[in-house]
């Protein structure tokens, strides 16, 4: 039986602001705010919702770059949180990262040796092994090796990908966490990209993470998604399931405003949620969705609706059995 690589129960993550000099006022922006989600090993997990709904302070959370307020993580069955230093270390060199920028995130002034060979040095391998660590890197994300000795400025976006993509596999990871992989790619090189993350996890039976707003990019990799919306989850399921048949509201408008790739289906009546998403200060007790779902019930904005299992292994916070096909207006 595959084993959970990331395990969240309850998780909050919760931020502080004060106003006023004399009298001061204290307010709480819940950035994330009671999630579960568990990740077992060799999937891929896609995480989307719109910006602020708190993908990325979620990621923050696991990569332990902030604490949480309430409950922990676990990678690979420890506690990040509690880990001492042995522990800690062994959990740094399981879990890697890609950014969304290649290009800011490689030293300018260094090789793209040195840049590769730098985790592995802070690790402790030895300098000889990691310089062949760094080649057979290259070798798998399939680049020659002559690109080694450049900068990278040297180098085009979707080769910069492929060097951060590089880095990360030297320490030998178990899992990756993928922030908006391809956005700043052209998109023949994103498929590229895609095809070359996809060979990895299945050769190396890697563990993905993938943060992203392009729901094609999603639907293209990923095993199972989970929509975040200001600050909790509001669905989680295998791909298909979710992006055929979603069960909540919101699920149901972020598909819909997905560009239709399919020209005769362009024009026709679609699904869409109205307005703006709420602010995350002074929340109210109910469903994130109230000011914005069609379907909203006094129910909805009294307590906020569990998380309930719809279909097998899909999960969504609505009190709505089904979903109307359109939305009143649309």
């Amino acid at each position: 039986m595959e084993k959970n690589m990331i395990e969240m129960t309850g998780l909050c993550k919760y931020f502080m602001l004060t106003s006023g000099v004399f009298k001061k006022k204290t307010q709480y922006v819940k950035a994330v705010d009671d999630v579960t989600l568990h990740i077992r090993e060799g999937e891929i997990v896609g995480l989307v919702g719109e910006s602020g709904s708190g993908k990325t302070t979620l990621a923050r959370v696991i990569l332990k770059l902030t604490r949480p307020d309430k409950s922990t993580v676990f990678i690979d069955g420890k506690d990040v949180f509690k880990a001492n230093r042995r522990e800690l270390m062994e959990i740094r060199r399981s879990i890697a990262v890609v950014f969304q920028d290649p290009a800011s995130n490689l030293n300018p002034r260094e090789t793209v040796e040195s840049s590769i060979m730098r985790p592995m040095l802070i690790h402790g391998v030895r300098r000889s092994d990691a310089k062949e660590r760094a080649r057979e890197a290259f070798r798998k994300v399939k680049l020659d090796e002559s690109y080694l000795a450049r900068y990278p400025h040297q180098l085009s976006g979707g080769q910069q990908q492929r060097i951060a993509i590089a880095r990360a596999l030297v320490l030998r990871p178990k899992i990756m966490v993928l922030d908006e992989p391809t956005s700043a790619l052209d998109i023949s090189v994103q498929a590229q990209v895609l095809n070359l993350l996809l060979d990895l996890q299945e050769e190396l039976k890697l563990t993905y993470l993938v943060i992203t707003h392009d729901l094609n990019v999603i639907r293209y990799i990923s095993d199972k998604i989970a929509v975040m919306y200001l600050g909790r989850l509001v669905e989680y399921g295998e791909t298909d399931q979710v992006f055929n048949a979603p069960h909540h509201p919101y699920t149901k408008g972020l598909m819909a405003a997905a560009p239709i790739l399919d020209p005769t289906e362009r024009g026709k009546p679609h699904f869409a949620i109205s307005g703006e998403p709420d602010s995350l200060i002074n929340l109210s007790p109910g469903c994130r969705l109230v000011k914005r779902c069609p379907f909203v019930t006094d129910a909805c904005r009294s307590a906020m609706p569990p998380m309930r299992e719809f279909e097998r292994n899909q999960f969504a916070a609505c009190i709505l059995d089904q979903i109307p096909e359109y939305a009143e207006g649309t």
